[in-house]
């Protein structure tokens, strides 16, 4: 014998709490891709980094400019994703 699922209740939660929730979502997600955008072309932070001069193979793989790329596209993923984000709660929720 099958057992049958149980209908799933409905969300019980407030709508200013999903707004507040997808509003942090939405600001951690833009400070994020923010700091990772422009954090490899900060050299203080990245060739100056005394973790990275403790390993110079390591430090040398990330000085290269494609290598700066790759971190700067995540960056500009991360800020892809919150505008996108913002953007269909505000199409579903208006």
């Amino acid at each position: 014998m099958q057992e049958q699922p149980s209908p799933q209740r409905p969300s019980r939660v407030p709508f200013w709490l999903r707004r507040v929730e997808i509003c942090l979502y939405v600001i951690i997600r833009i400070y994020i891709g923010i700091i990772v955008l422009v954090l490899p072309w900060y050299p203080p932070l990245w060739a100056d980094n005394e973790l990275f001069n403790h390993f110079p193979r390591v430090a040398t793989f990330l000085t290269y400019g494609a290598v700066r790329g790759v971190v700067s596209g995540l960056g500009l993923l991360n800020l892809w994703i919150a505008i996108v984000e913002a953007a269909q709660f505000r199409k579903t929720h208006s």
